[in-house]
């Protein structure tokens, strides 16, 4: 890839007129960036050991080892903590400019809770909140349900258009990312109201505002997984 030369810098062979600059290293910011970190990842990973999943290229295994991975945030999964220090140590080793933060606590806005009954939790209160917050709820009452089970929505050509005094469309994306991650109990509503994003009416907005006062009395719900060492790493 190759760039202009910058405003005042001159080479000894010219100007910007005649000559370019040829990158030797990614920049921050480019189209391609992402790309390139990943590749400049993999390599790294698999020159320790690690394969790559043929699903999912964020998802590493090396023996009974899984590494996940979000743009530059990781996780390892691992019987032994020996073991992942030692991983730790040889991606180190490789050029990896790598923090261990030891067990997780929060990972890309999730909350994860280990409970001495050896269950695990995941919620996102934060996220909750912040969405209480946009739709601008205030002290409203809160619902059992996340919709009213005696509606159902359709496009409503008849009713006055949505001008409520939040963002239909970034709403409907955060609930959308909130049911995918730890709150499945509220897709079907969500996607509901999701179809009329293009042009939501009044009828639309309050299916939204219904699921938001749902969500405000279960911040606290989440999944719960309870590892089962008999059992193998199952997909379903």
């Amino acid at each position: 890839m190759y760039m202009e030369l910058p405003p005042g810098i001159e080479t000894k062979h010219g100007n910007s007129k005649d000559y370019v600059l040829k990158l030797l290293a990614n920049l921050y910011g480019q189209k391609q960036a992402g790309r390139v970190w990943n590749q400049y990842m993999t390599d790294k990973l698999r020159n320790i050991g690690f394969q790559q999943s043929q699903v999912d290229e964020c998802v590493f295994y090396r023996d009974d080892v899984i590494f996940i991975v979000y743009v530059d945030d990781g996780l390892f999964f691992g019987s032994r903590d020996d073991t992942l220090t030692l991983i730790i140590r040889q991606l180190k080793d490789a050029g990896l400019n790598i923090e261990d933060q030891g067990h997780p606590a929060d990972y890309v806005g999730v909350n994860i809770r280990s409970n001495r009954d050896g269950t695990y939790e995941f919620t996102q209160r934060a996220l909750i909140d912040a969405i209480i917050d946009d739709v601008n709820i205030g002290n409203s009452y809160t619902k059992p349900v996340p919709a009213k089970v005696s509606l159902q929505l359709h496009a409503f050509r008849d009713s006055p258009k949505f001008e409520g005094n939040f963002n239909y469309r970034s709403a409907i994306g955060k609930l959308n990312y909130l049911g995918q991650t730890t709150r499945p109990d509220i897709l079907y509503a969500v996607h509901q109201a999701a179809k009329y994003s293009a042009d939501p009416r009044v009828e639309h907005g309050e299916a939204v505002v219904y699921i938001v006062k749902y969500l405000k009395a279960t911040r606290h719900i989440g999944l719960r997984f309870k590892p089962d060492p008999s059992k193998g790493f199952q997909c379903y």
